[in-house]
């Protein structure tokens, strides 16, 4: 809509987890070299919690990406709050197995979960692959059954290594959850915490941004420095709410035919959309 007015080829404020937009402050950039050592070494398990709209399953995409369909067997859990425990293990055994599930009902329980599953690591670790399995919006789940089902998964062990990497992504609540259930707590190799952007790495983000979607010149040239402070004000750093506000911004300014963004935009942008 507002593409070809400010000289990009595409949004640029879009929140959805297209890896190509990662962008790695410090703290994205030590979580995605700890996880990926997670991957790497076979260390079992890892896990990121973060403020909701930091960007946790952006960096669970850029790691699944990057791994190489044919090094790799991945599964990527997207609502682990299930009925019953039992299905995460069939939405691991369906995302790590081209095979269809058995339809009989006692074939579907865990216990023959775990034994499919067992079948289905070995197998892959003989094809040369690597098992990964990555469950987000862990805080979500509220049955400890399910985060028993997880520690499960860290039972299938060569007597050298782990048969797959367990990677865990949530909200900061997850963290008091899996505390309390220590079996599961103590299998954890690796923690990783992301929390909201300052102004440099809002003014940062919001560049990458704009050079991944096809602006070539200065940001500055399109958002002035009080647009930033504005940004960093009412978004509180938060890469979702970052996205929001620019996006609408950027549509706004085109309807007005704007020449850059400034604060004064922001502001009405956050007093016309009610974003608070």
């Amino acid at each position: 809509m507002y593409e070809q007015f400010w000289h990009l080829n595409e949004k640029p404020f879009q929140n959805t987890p297209d890896s190509r937009y990662l962008y790695l402050s410090t703290q994205h950039e030590d979580a995605l070299m700890k996880l990926s050592y997670v991957v790497a070494q076979d260390l079992g398990c890892g896990m990121l919690t973060g403020i909701f709209g930091c960007g946790k399953t952006l960096l669970g995409k850029v790691i699944l990406n990057g791994l190489g369909r044919e090094r790799y067997s991945c599964a990527f859990i997207n609502n682990p709050s299930v009925s019953e425990p039992a299905e995460l293990l069939r939405s691991v055994v369906r995302s790590l197995s081209p095979q269809a599930l058995p339809e009989k009902k006692s074939e579907l329980m865990a216990d023959s979960m775990l034994e499919k599953l067992d079948f289905i690591l070995k197998d892959n670790i003989k094809d040369g692959k690597k098992n990964m399995v990555i469950i987000d919006e862990a805080h979500s789940i509220e049955d400890n059954r399910t985060f028993e089902q997880m520690r499960l998964l860290l039972n299938f062990q060569l007597e050298n290594k782990f048969m797959l990497t367990l990677l865990i992504l949530g909200q900061p609540e997850l963290k008091d959850k899996i505390l309390n259930i220590k079996p599961l707590d103590q299998r954890i190799a690796v923690r990783c915490y992301l929390g909201q952007l300052n102004e440099e790495d809002v003014a940062k983000y919001i560049s990458h941004r704009l050079k991944v979607a096809g602006r070539t010149d200065s940001p500055d040239n399109l958002f002035d420095k009080e647009a930033i402070k504005a940004i960093v004000k009412h978004s509180a750093g938060i890469p979702r709410r970052i996205n929001t506000v620019c996006d609408l911004a950027l549509m706004t300014g085109f309807a007005k035919k704007t020449e850059k963004v400034s604060a004064d935009l922001i502001e009405t942008v956050i007093k016309d959309f009610g974003i608070g």
